[in-house]
């Protein structure tokens, strides 16, 4: 699918946090200034895949008018250095003048993908990759739930899931009207809750989350939940997995006073392991899968990174389908509430925080984590060769040449 099989995601949030002030974290980051010389490191590396944000409401002018201006130069800077792009199209902000509660939503949602797939299949060479609406059930419990995010609302997380999942069907009808042959990256979390070991009774409240709230995004995007919001397994297209330490608590574990509910302990007993809750959503799909986000903090980098690549090893040996691992975010960023406060947490960190655009330091521990986790690339590649000289006898060895892996033979 992408070129390498690790990618790199640049944290591109835009919105009002929770105290209304508006954040930008492409420009928090320093990405916006330093993309080029962003995507010349990665391509170093052999990271030849990202994940970045168009944002919503820098482009959309209102009245049906798009400036896609501040797109360009992140299109240029991939086309230089050979590196495909992901692009999410609504990342928590949206303008001022569009109402997610409206039924006019979809529709004007609709619109923007519309001119966003144009624009973007003009400047693509290749496959077009598009994430509509990232992380529907995040942004529901978020805005809708909790009232982090505009619209601000509580209590409302379904209505609002409801409505992101509504516009995200027909925002890729209106991108596939363009591009037809468009993949489609639909980004969500990936959680589990641990039952309590004095609270048996939470039993099935527990096996209900595990084994149906956690899934609802997907499972409407794909037709099996409100079949009425038109949608198939063909929307659905690439289940895209987000799965961070945090993504494993207790059941009815109370948050902190920052609404933050701490997770599982990593040698808590009762923790998952990510192979076993991937090989779970791919026999629930089947298709391509991506992780389309994941990393830790801090000192912990490395070892997260190396967990990761085990457990990816597996699932590739095993033949389940999944086509990369996106380290997200790949640069440390500003809080959303408080952007005083820095968070380590990519491969790159600023120097200065007042100045991020200037030199940043790399994680060593993560650097060197990534580097031995490399070796999935010739892995994928090999069993793409495999499965393109069962399909295509005639063309044998061109996927293994596109990934420009020259130990496949070899190896």
């Amino acid at each position: 699918m992408f070129r390498s099989f690790f990618l790199a995601g640049f944290e591109g949030s835009t919105g009002y946090n929770r105290h209304g002030q508006w954040f930008d974290q492409v420009a928090a980051t320093g990405h916006e200034k330093t993309v080029r010389d962003d995507y010349r490191a990665l391509s170093e590396l052999g990271i030849r895949g990202v994940r970045e944000v168009m944002r919503w409401p820098l482009i959309d002018l209102g009245r049906g008018q798009y400036d896609f201006s501040s797109v360009i130069p992140f299109m240029r800077a991939a086309s230089e250095n050979e590196v495909e792009v992901i692009w999410d199209l609504f990342h928590y902000g949206y303008p001022r003048h569009v109402d997610l509660w409206s039924e006019d939503f979809p529709r004007y949602f609709a619109d923007y993908c519309y001119a966003a797939a144009r624009f973007a299949d003009r400047h693509t060479d290749g496959t077009l990759y598009v994430t509509p609406v990232n992380e529907p059930s995040f942004m529901a419990y978020a805005a809708g739930e909790k009232g982090l995010f505009a619209p601000y609302s509580t209590g409302r997380g379904w209505d609002l899931k409801v409505a992101l999942v509504r516009a995200a069907i027909q925002g890729i009808d209106a991108i596939r009207s363009v591009c037809p042959d468009a993949r489609i990256v639909n980004a969500d979390p990936l959680c589990h809750v641990a039952l309590p070991e004095d609270k048996p009774e939470l039993h099935e409240e527990v096996h209900d989350f595990n084994n149906r709230l956690v899934f609802q995004s997907w499972d409407m995007l794909c037709g099996r939940l409100l079949p009425e919001l038109g949608g198939s397994r063909a929307h659905l297209d690439v289940v895209g997995i987000n799965y961070y330490w945090t993504n494993q608590w207790e059941w009815c574990t109370a948050p902190t006073a920052h609404g933050v509910i701490p997770p599982l302990a990593a040698d808590d007993p009762r923790r998952v392991k990510l192979g076993d809750l991937v090989r779970h959503v791919s026999k629930r799909y089947s298709g391509d899968l991506l992780i389309t986000e994941t990393t830790h903090v801090g000192d912990n980098r490395g070892p997260w990174l190396r967990e990761v690549a085990t457990e990816a090893e597996t699932l590739l040996r095993e033949g389940v389908p999944l086509h990369g691992v996106c380290l997200y975010p790949i640069l440390g960023m500003p809080e959303w509430h408080s952007p005083e406060d820095w968070t380590a947490m990519g491969l790159w960190d600023p120097i200065s925080h007042h100045e991020p655009h200037g030199e940043r330091i790399p994680c060593q521990p993560m650097l060197d984590a990534f580097r031995e986790a490399q070796r999935l690339d010739a892995l994928h590649a090999k069993r793409l060769e495999r499965l393109e000289r069962t399909l295509h006898p005639s063309r044998g060895g061109s996927r293994a040449k596109r990934y420009g892996v020259a130990k496949v033979a070899a190896e």
